[in-house]
């Protein structure tokens, strides 16, 4: 991919996003049901990320396009119809509905920019995706495999990290509790742990050590971006602050024993209970 057709590429990939999120705010108008918004989001992502890792380039499509456009479909669809099973069961994302309370009267608009900005900063990791897939490298080899792997690691564990939240919420016992079983035991977020992880396999699969493929490297802009947004924007800040008002000290308690993000044993001099 020259940069003729990383261009071309990059504004193809923002028009695709912004029709998307645009579809997705109309949805969650008529709706009243914010949750719908990362469905369209992840759904809309995976798929763009498809149809851009397909673009045959030379004329005839390549073993890691393939490759590459399965890696992001297999992404899309288990993380989507986790969030479309979720969705269903509530009426409104408290993330979203919290910033539209303080909008207030001008919530319709702002949450239509709210999800345009949504779209622009999902160009990286779209781009990321399609330079991995088009990397000129004629055969599959090495990183290749160490990019799938990486990608079938994060799926697995950020569906073992859902289904343990899953459970432990479905028991009534643990009713306005805080899930503190398996991974949840090691960060407080490891679902976004593994979904920050799942994005190092395009970087892995784009950059070429050889200098062919110099652009390459830009797919670090994926993990980068997913940890900026994750860690300090519309993952964990919005959802902590849920957390605290509905639970309290005892999520206090949860987070003075608990990392946030990366998964590690419990600090020292902390009580497990």
């Amino acid at each position: 991919m020259d940069l003729v057709q990383l261009l071309a590429a990059a504004v193809l990939i923002a028009a695709a996003l912004s029709v998307v999120m645009a579809i997705a705010w109309r949805v969650q108008q008529r709706t009243g049901n914010s949750g719908w918004v990362d469905a369209f989001w992840t759904f809309g992502t995976g798929g763009i990320a498809a149809l851009a890792s397909l673009v045959p380039l030379e004329g005839s499509l390549a073993g890691r396009q393939i490759l590459v456009a399965g890696l992001a479909a297999l992404w899309s669809l288990r993380l989507g119809w986790h969030i479309v099973g979720r969705t269903q069961g509530i009426s409104d994302d408290p993330r979203y509905r919290r910033m539209a309370e303080e909008w207030g009267a001008d919530a319709p608009r702002e949450m239509f920019w709210l999800l345009q900005k949504q779209a622009i900063v999902s160009i990286p990791l779209v781009l990321a995706i399609a330079l991995a897939a088009h990397n000129p490298h004629p055969q599959l080899g090495l990183q290749d495999l160490l990019g799938a792997l990486v990608m079938i690691v994060a799926i697995l564990g950020e569906k073992l990290a859902d289904d343990q939240l899953r459970q432990f919420r479905l028991d009534p016992k643990n009713h306005n509790g805080i899930c503190d079983v398996g991974l949840w035991r090691y960060s407080r977020h490891p679902n976004y742990f593994f979904e920050w992880l799942g994005w190092f396999a395009y970087p892995l699969i784009a950059i070429d050590l050889s200098g062919v493929n110099p652009y390459g490297w830009l797919a670090l802009l994926a993990p980068a971006c997913m940890y900026w947004l994750l860690v300090y924007v519309s993952g964990i800040p919005p959802l902590e602050e849920h957390m605290l008002r509905s639970r309290g000290d005892a999520f206090r308690d949860y987070q003075k024993r608990t990392r946030a993000f990366f998964p590690f044993p419990r600090r020292l001099g902390t009580s497990p209970q």
